[in-house]
């Protein structure tokens, strides 16, 4: 009997566009796609930042591994999870099996796509560069243990990052022709925001 289980799961630090390219990887494929943090304020009835605030991380940790084990227990497609959801040994065992894409941002990149607002609560501190960098060196063996491909984001659109990685997992899928003002065609601006969807609401840094 087959496992219920996503068809890939993304991974990866906050502006690496998990949510973004997952979408996308998901439309090519004509499956679901779902975001671990959508499904964690759903079930919170607030914001990632206002669960931060009020509850503190270490209730939003707590929530985020039940509502990662729930999903990676089911078939929802393609499955994106939060920064920071590697950082539980749990979830990082739970992974095992499953087809998981790393995504990479460099620091700059990383800092130019997120953006240190309020609604990315562990990036808002007084040194956002500094903390971005010590988040993006504590995680970034976690991402590589338990990602079975690896896909660098750096100077790619969304499309060009989802066909990469349709790629390194052999997947097939027609590669739409590019659309001059179409916002997931653009690559990384150097002094721009990066892998921008409209369609995708942004998704808090943790």
């Amino acid at each position: 009997m087959t496992v219920p289980r996503p068809r890939i799961v993304f991974v990866g630090p906050p502006g690496s566009g998990k949510s973004t390219v997952g979408r996308v990887v998901a439309r090519r494929l004509g499956v679901e796609f779902t975001d671990a943090d959508a499904l964690i304020e759903e079930r919170a009835g607030k914001s990632i930042s206002d669960m931060f605030t009020q509850d503190g991380e270490p209730a939003f940790r707590a929530m985020e591994r039940e509502v990662v084990a729930e999903a990676l227990g089911r078939s929802c497609g393609v499955l994106a999870l939060g920064g920071g959801a590697v950082l539980a040994e749990e979830t990082r065992a739970a992974l095992r099996g499953h087809q998981v894409v790393g995504l990479t941002v460099s620091l700059a990149d990383g800092m130019r796509r997120t953006g240190m607002t309020t609604a990315r609560p562990l990036l808002a501190g007084v040194n956002p560069r500094a903390t971005f960098k010590a988040l993006l060196d504590a995680r970034a063996p976690l991402y590589a243990e338990v990602a079975t491909v690896t896909v660098d984001t750096a100077r790619r659109s969304a499309n060009q990052v989802a066909t990469a990685v349709l790629a390194a997992l052999g997947e097939s899928t027609p590669e739409p022709e590019p659309v001059a003002d179409d916002p997931l065609d653009k690559p990384t601006p150097h002094d721009g925001v990066a892998l921008p969807d409209p369609f995708v609401r942004d998704p808090s840094a943790h």
